[in-house]
């Protein structure tokens, strides 16, 4: 079976404790304990390590760690402590201490179906995300390249255009954020639905044209998802389109005009992701975040001042006084692709998707789907009010939208055919 490697934790000094035995250097180990960098090794019980690997003597063992960071750059962002299957590798990375977590494949999905939403929806619904979740994982484990710590993109003056690679760890596969996909060990793995959807579903992932697919999935698509050039490499897959969320075979409206993008995201059209249904919601959101508030529908007003306060500090850019957000460019969804910003000092063009919405916020701004009003209070300060749609990027699955679909009976195949046109289902031969 395959093994991952999860990087969970940085720090100076990382605390952990063991539940059963583990072993280091064939010596079990005891149950509390701490790593630090001491002359620029790992120092531990008195010793220094270049690495330390921790390995569990049953199935049953395993490990906790202390002060995990969680919604990294987010609004939700906090420390809690979270519980581990698997190995404990702890190794030097940047002069600290990093906490790694080696796991079978299927281990690893239990949890991250788990840490990616409460776990306590459909059946269907929870083999589709399992399906999608280990075809993105092993898409980027099989790519023949792989991007380390590096932002893509160009500038050129007058251009800010960046996007992210997801895949780009240089000492693990993947982080346990939502950068890669969310994994929080067995802290949550408590619903026996999670464990049911792996093993129904094992090793089975998402193929087009003999690829696995790389499948994307998002919060809230907003009520149309979006093509993948519209958030990164300017190539686009046949799996991955643009269409309406919804049960009937609705017309794509056109949103890539500012007068279609307008009328859409000031309108509440019908859609799966469209619900107030708490309960349904409470279902498929973990607590933290259900502290996002209006998702499919949401403003934010800023005004003149914080916005250039905000822009300055987030882009490193001294625009001055900001006096103009102008969509350059929309993807099918109405999401910003481009978007200028002119100052009393300095203009920009700033793209894509994610990097739009890390400017315009102290976090990560719900999405790009959304149109700008500059109004003027009855104070007489200037205000720039964004009125948006959607959590996320909105490419592939809408978490809320297929949640939904699962509610009302449809199966995890009706729910990955929608979601993704032209994939098929098929298992991959793992070692």
């Amino acid at each position: 079976m395959r093994k991952v490697d999860i990087g969970i934790l940085r720090a100076e000094c990382i605390k952990f404790d063991f539940i059963g035995d583990f072993m280091l250097d064939g010596n079990v180990v005891s149950s509390k304990n701490h790593v630090s960098i001491g002359e620029g090794l790992l120092s531990y019980n008195g010793r220094r390590y270049r690495a330390l690997r921790f390995e569990p003597q049953s199935a049953d063992c395993s490990f906790v760690l202390h002060d995990v960071v969680i919604g990294v750059g987010f609004h939700w962002q906090r420390k809690e402590k979270q519980i581990f299957k698997g190995e404990l590798v702890l190794i030097i990375e940047d002069g600290e201490v990093r906490a790694i977590n080696r796991l079978f494949v299927e281990d690893y999905l239990v949890s991250v179906i788990s840490s990616e939403m409460s776990a306590t929806s459909s059946l269907e619904f929870l083999k589709a995300h399992t399906i999608i979740s280990r075809s993105w994982l092993y898409a980027q484990l099989d790519r023949s390249e792989k991007v380390v710590n590096q932002q893509l993109g160009y500038e050129n003056g007058d251009e800010v255009v960046r996007w992210y690679a997801r895949e780009d760890h240089k000492n693990f596969d993947f982080c346990a954020d939502d950068h890669c996909q969310r994994y929080q060990g067995i802290t949550r793995a408590l619903n026996p639905n999670v464990s049911r959807a792996v093993e129904a579903t094992r090793d089975v992932v998402l193929k087009y044209d003999g690829k696995v697919c790389d499948a994307r999935f998002s919060k809230c698509c907003g009520g149309v998802t979006e093509r993948f050039s519209a958030c990164w490499e300017d190539v686009d897959y046949d799996y991955l389109q643009a269409f309406r969320d919804c049960e009937a075979a609705a017309e794509l409206p056109l949103l890539t005009t500012e007068e279609g993008a307008r009328e859409w995201i000031e309108a509440t059209p019908n859609s799966y992701c469209s619900t107030n249904d708490k309960e349904v919601l409470s279902q498929i959101l973990n607590g933290y975040d259900r502290e996002t508030n209006d998702f499919y529908r949401w403003k934010v007003v800023y005004t003149q001042a914080e916005l250039s306060s905000l822009v300055a500090e987030r882009s490193g850019i001294d625009f001055g006084t900001i006096e103009e957000l102008q969509p350059l460019e929309r993807g099918a969804s109405g999401r910003i692709v481009k978007l200028k910003i002119a100052g009393t000092k300095t203009t920009r063009v700033v793209g894509k998707e994610l990097e739009i919405r890390r400017w315009l916020s102290t976090s990560h701004l719900y999405s790009s789907a959304f149109v700008v009003d500059k109004v003027v209070d009855s104070s007489g300060e200037v205000q720039f009010v964004l009125k948006g749609a959607g959590w996320g990027h909105g490419v592939g699955l809408c978490q809320i939208g297929a949640a939904m679909m699962g509610e009302r009976g449809c199966s995890c195949g009706q729910i990955l055919s929608f979601y993704y046109p032209g994939a098929i289902l098929e298992a991959v031969a793992v070692g």
